[in-house]
């Protein structure tokens, strides 16, 4: 009797033993086309947002994009300390999604402004600033419905008196994967920031490392560029902009 018992037992782990592969098999099996399908469904959708984004306008250069900020008038016991208007760098694009829904969009700019535009009338201090300022500034805006929606970034108008007009900017549209899917540079300087389509004159060593005959450099990078909705801008057609990501 013993000895059938301990055969039964023996049996039955042995059993235990061999089906454990046979389920890890299965679940290994599972695991893979989860993740295969994961995969595509992640490619499908990057894919999917291929030729549905695209730039219907780009940004205006020099004055163009020059403009006095809307003005709220009261709620100051001072009053106004600038009896002129001051002019704002307002760079808007216009761009399209003919997908029913997108989850996110990321816009990354790159300007350069031309410090002999600027307003600032004292020329012995302007001299002594880099001949150009490069500003960069990325901003994503998500749940995008279907539809034509806008994109901007403006500057301070003591940027424009200190630094200049805006001679080269490039605005470059990504998914969440860091695919361009849409974007270009317009620029009024095409043999210094726009050598050939695609430039990025950003990434461009002869261009941002370039030096001025007394060695100092021609471009310097700066901090300033702001997303629309952080100024008073916001204020203006706001049903155009979209939901700025937190």
């Amino acid at each position: 009797m013993r000895k059938t018992v301990l055969f039964a037992v023996a049996a039955l782990t042995a059993g235990t033993v061999l089906a454990a592969p046979a389920t890890s098999r299965r679940s290994g099996v599972s695991l893979a086309r989860g993740q295969q399908a994961a995969d595509a469904a992640a490619g499908a959708s990057e894919a999917s947002l291929k030729g549905k984004v695209s730039i219907e306008r780009y940004p205006r250069l020099g004055s163009s994009c020059l403009l006095s900020a809307p003005s709220l008038q009261g709620g100051s016991a001072i009053g106004p300390c600038y009896t002129k208007p001051r002019q704002w760098i307002v760079l808007e694009t216009k761009y399209q999604t003919t997908a029913k829904s997108v989850d996110r969009l990321t816009f990354t700019w790159h300007v350069v402004l031309d410090t002999s535009k600027s307003t600032n009338k004292d020329k012995e201090g302007r001299a002594k600033l880099a001949p150009y300022s490069y500003f960069t500034q990325t901003t994503t805006y998500v749940n995008i419905p279907q539809g034509a929606h806008a994109a901007s970034v403006c500057l301070h108008p003591s940027y424009l008196e200190m630094y200049g007009e805006p001679v080269a900017v490039t605005v470059l549209v990504s998914d969440s994967e860091g695919t361009i899917l849409a974007g270009d540079t317009v620029t009024t300087m095409e043999k210094v920031f726009k050598k050939k389509k695609g430039h990025k004159f950003w990434e461009d060593d002869d261009v941002m490392n370039a030096k001025r005959p007394n060695g100092e450099p021609m471009v310097e990078q700066r901090q300033g560029l702001m997303e629309r909705s952080k100024t008073i801008w916001a204020l203006v057609n706001p049903n155009d902009y979209e939901m700025v990501a937190q």
